[in-house]
């Protein structure tokens, strides 16, 4: 994996995630909860232009090539980021799990050797401090709310459960980036992940589940059924009108 690789497979998990989230605009459970995550897609979107605008300059193509002109096996964001959440439960289950890892990970990337990659992972760590908080609030509010709420968050955390796993996966070319400096170390992060989610897992008054899927294949272009369709609506302007500006 270059550096180049793994810019662009950062950006590609921030890109999807935040389409993900922005699809709860205007269907979330109340207005400030829908303005709660607008932001926090905006947070996102803006991280995958941060990292785009980076991959060009390292020799790939630019932002609006990368996000509207590739089809799903060139896309290279974990499987995680891709999964539908269209229950709420669902999407604050999956977040929950991603923020914990990402106000982790950032924070150890603002130390990275590589400049931009510092000065990305000082800024969004501040970012990700807040949305580990809010989707943390979210956990304990429905684990430890009704008896509904309780059971859909419990079913949410067992239907996501596993796919957290390609997180601490590093890839073979991603080795080197590690042990020069410049990228964090994914795996040693899991201990700490796993002690932090499973606390806050009790603390709701849910059950930490107790097996799930082991997937990967995201960072080798292999995914879901799920992200060819989002594609398909995400994409949908850019390849009807190829070239137009407005």
């Amino acid at each position: 994996m270059s550096l180049l690789d793994a810019v662009v497979g950062l950006a590609d998990d921030a890109l999807v995630l935040g389409h993900r989230l922005s699809e709860w605009c205007g269907r979330a459970p109340f207005l400030e909860e829908d303005l709660a995550i607008a932001n926090t897609a905006l947070d996102l979107l803006g991280r995958a232009r941060t990292l785009y605008g980076y991959a060009e300059t390292l020799g790939g193509r630019n932002e609006d090539e990368y996000a509207f002109l590739r089809d799903a096996p060139e896309f290279r964001n974990l499987l995680i980021y891709e999964l539908p959440g269209d229950d709420f439960a669902a999407a604050c289950a999956r977040q929950f799990l991603v923020d914990v890892f990402d106000d982790l990970y950032l924070t150890e990337l603002a130390a990275s050797r590589d400049e931009t990659l510092a000065e990305l992972g000082a800024k969004c760590a501040k970012e990700s401090t807040w949305h580990r908080r809010h989707s943390g609030e979210w956990l304990n509010r429905l684990g430890d709310g009704t008896a509904e709420s309780h059971e859909r968050m419990q079913r949410a955390l067992e239907g996501v459960w596993g796919y957290h796993l390609e997180l601490f996966e590093t890839g073979p070319g991603e080795t080197r980036l590690v042990a020069s400096g410049v990228l964090p170390d994914r795996g040693a992060l899991e201990r700490r992940w796993s002690a932090a989610v499973h606390e806050a897992i009790r603390s709701a008054t849910l059950d930490v589940p107790s097996n799930g899927r082991r997937v990967a294949g995201g960072r080798a272009g292999e995914h879901t059924e799920h992200l060819g369709i989002m594609l398909a609506e995400m994409q949908q302007l850019p390849r009807a009108c190829p070239g137009a500006n407005w």
